[in-house]
C-alpha cells in the first residue's frame, strides 16, 4: 500500500466510497432516530452534500488536502484535512476505508500521514470529530487508539 495526495480522476471512486462508508448511518441510524422531518431538512440531500463537499476538499492554496490509500491502482480509502496556521491547529474533516480493508490499520495510516503533514506544517494539535452513535463507535476506538481526548458534547434534534 503507498499513500499518496490526491488526483483528479480519483474524485468518482471518492465519492463511491463516502456514499458506501456513510450511507448506512444516514439511512439506518440517523433517519429511524430523528424521524422524516428533520433527516429531510438536516440531511435529506446528504449524496449530494457528499458530492459538493469531496469537489472542495483538496485545495492545498486553501490548506485543504486529501491522501488516498492505494492498493495496488486501487484505492481502499482517504483522508481528508485542512490547516489554520494561525491556530496551529490541524483538523481532520472525513475519513472513509473500504469495507473489506476496515481493521487492516489502513485508517491508522491514513490519520498518521495526516498528522505528520500538519505537523510539518506549523499545526501543533489536531481535532477530529464523529458521532457518539453505535455506528461511529470504530471511529471512536480509533480515535482513542490515536491518542485523542474525547470531548464529551451532546446534540439534540426535535421536530417542531
Amino acid at each position: 500500500m503507498i499513500i499518496r495526495s490526491f488526483e483528479p480522476q480519483d474524485f468518482a471512486r471518492l465519492t463511491e466510497l463516502t456514499i458506501e462508508t456513510f450511507g448506512p448511518f444516514y439511512e439506518e441510524s440517523f433517519r429511524p432516530l430523528v424521524g422524516e422531518v428533520v433527516f429531510a431538512r438536516q440531511h435529506g440531500r446528504w449524496r449530494e452534500d457528499y458530492r459538493t463537499l469531496l469537489a472542495t476538499l483538496h485545495t492545498p492554496e486553501h490548506g485543504k488536502h486529501v491522501a488516498v490509500a492505494d492498493l495496488d491502482g486501487a484505492i481502499a480509502g482517504y483522508v481528508g484535512w485542512e490547516i489554520d496556521p494561525t491556530r496551529e491547529r490541524g483538523t481532520i474533516g472525513i475519513l472513509a476505508v473500504d469495507p473489506h480493508h476496515r481493521r487492516d490499520h489502513l485508517a491508522t495510516d491514513l490519520c498518521e500521514h495526516a498528522f505528520g503533514h500538519m505537523r510539518d506544517h506549523g499545526a501543533r494539535y489536531v481535532e477530529i470529530g464523529t458521532g457518539g452513535d453505535e455506528f461511529h463507535g470504530p471511529a471512536r476506538e480509533l480515535y482513542e487508539s490515536l491518542g485523542c481526548v474525547k470531548l464529551p458534547v451532546a446534540v439534540y434534534f426535535r421536530e417542531l
